[in-house]
């Protein structure tokens, strides 16, 4: 059991008079004894402004698009990443509505409620975009704190026991713009903060890097099927035979769509030959209990990235495991998401990730016939995902169940192919891989200079990100 013992008059000194035990665990009172022996600086010292896109009202105007104007939204945003692989999009119309939304260039956004509350990272995109009032815009004083250096801060543990610490509700927890402005940021040297910026920088170059070769293997796949391109068009009208209707024993229109018809077409046009899911791949879908006691790393949708990379994972016991736990993976399998709106959620599971348990709500699956570096730019692809779109049945929640998901049908790739595309899929993981190894790095050096000194913290940077180059 742990407890600590607090005197009133720090309590009152809570703008929001905080009671509650958790507020004052011993490692949050740690980490603020720490922080005070240092000089710091409170957020809204070194901010313009702290703002979010608060009128809730106007969310019933947003309609997410195909395209248009980019929208950022929570689970964009994770330790000095912003996510651009999957972006919801806006109308023009609506973009302009919600000016106070938008984001600008050197802002450090924060994240304000839910399961990624409390994630950092700088806007430095070459796009306009708005973001949703989850997430808080920190617009900065010029030359009065770098920007990569406050995320950084946020996101290492100094930043976030306070995120957590004044963090408030229960069900969706939420940080306030109030309390965002009294962060204490510890204060740093120019030649530090710029030792953090360039490692930061060199990481997201590094990540950028990465997503490029993996793009490629979607350029090589579709060369390969004669799709390179090819674009798809959703039709509002076009004529289907009865007999078609009675076969597929579906009456939705959109299931008919021209577009899956193509798609089929160059697949089995495909000169290596095609099969269905259903004979290429193993389907794992038996149920496997947690034992209680045990530790077990489990993966939801939620630590699905739109690269195919696997962000993160809840640890727990057995025990206290969500009942949806149900699926043990190991290295070499793919999952993929059943669910609607999330079908992009694929990944491959590496040797970091071997033995996991992952959510009912993924399609488990490996195969003899390809590597798992093709199979997952297969499912990626245009060519997986517009089959598990046209799959998907349901009403509440709509889903592609395990007979449908079956009948996808995929091409068999030459072997060669499947080698080209392995190794570029293996190149662009390392890649991502080495990116965040050196967010981490950056992280732990913040934490080292506050807790020894900036040149012990320089020197453990330069040792841990020696010979990586984007």
């Amino acid at each position: 059991m742990q407890y600590s013992i607090v005197d009133f008059s720090e309590i009152a000194k809570n703008s929001d008079f905080r009671i509650d035990a958790e507020c004052y665990t011993p490692y949050h009172l740690k980490v603020e004894r720490t922080i005070s022996k240092k000089s710091f600086n409170l957020v809204e010292d070194y901010a313009v402004s702290v703002i979010n896109f608060g009128a809730y009202s106007l969310c019933n105007y947003i309609e997410f698009l195909d395209s248009g104007k980019p929208f950022l939204v929570t689970e964009d945003i994770n330790n000095n990443v912003i996510e651009t692989s999957r972006l919801h999009y806006i109308s023009e119309a609506v973009h302009l509505l919600l000016h106070k939304s938008h984001c600008f260039k050197g802002q450090v956004l924060l994240t304000m409620a839910g399961a990624y509350l409390g994630q950092a990272a700088v806007f430095n995109e070459d796009f306009e975009c708005s973001s949703n009032q989850a997430i808080a815009k920190i617009t900065l004083k010029p030359n009065s704190i770098d920007p990569y250096y406050l995320s950084t801060f946020l996101n290492c543990r100094y930043g976030q026991s306070q995120i957590e610490r004044f963090r408030t509700g229960t069900g969706q927890p939420n940080l306030n713009l109030g309390l965002i402005k009294t962060i204490k940021v510890v204060e740093a040297s120019n030649h530090f903060q710029g030792a953090i910026e360039k490692g930061v920088n060199t990481a997201l170059d590094l990540r950028r890097e990465g997503i490029n070769i993996y793009e490629e293997t979607q350029t090589l796949l579709l060369s390969e099927l004669g799709l390179a391109d090819w674009q798809p068009q959703h039709r509002l009208t076009f004529v289907k035979n009865y007999s078609d209707v009675k076969q597929a024993e579906r009456i939705d229109a959109d299931y008919f769509q021209p577009k899956y018809e193509k798609i089929a077409h160059a697949i089995k046009s495909y000169s290596g030959g095609w099969g269905t899911l259903g004979c290429l791949v193993d389907l794992k879908d038996e149920n496997f209990r947690p034992v209680n006691k045990t530790e077990y790393k489990y993966i939801e949708l939620a630590n699905i990235a739109g690269n195919g990379e696997i962000t993160g994972c809840m640890i727990e016991q057995g025990q206290d495991l969500p009942s949806r736990a149900r699926r043990k993976v190991v290295m070499g399998d793919v999952i993929v998401s059943s669910i609607e709106g999330s079908l992009d959620s694929i990944a491959l599971i590496n040797e970091e990730y071997d033995q996991a348990l992952c959510s009912t709500g993924f399609h488990v699956v490996n195969s003899q016939v390809f590597n798992a570096e093709t199979l997952l730019v297969l499912l990626k692809s245009i060519v997986g995902q517009l089959q598990l779109k046209k799959g998907c049945s349901g009403t509440i929640l709509t889903a592609i169940n395990k007979d449908e998901f079956g009948k996808v049908s995929l091409p068999i790739i030459a072997g060669e192919k499947q080698i080209q595309i392995q190794q570029k899929v293996i190149e662009s993981f390392n890649l991502r891989k080495q990116s965040k190894h050196l967010l981490e790095c950056a992280k732990r050096a913040v934490e080292i200079a506050i807790e020894k000194d900036e040149q012990t913290a320089i020197d453990y940077l330069e040792r841990e990100t020696k010979g990586i180059t984007p």
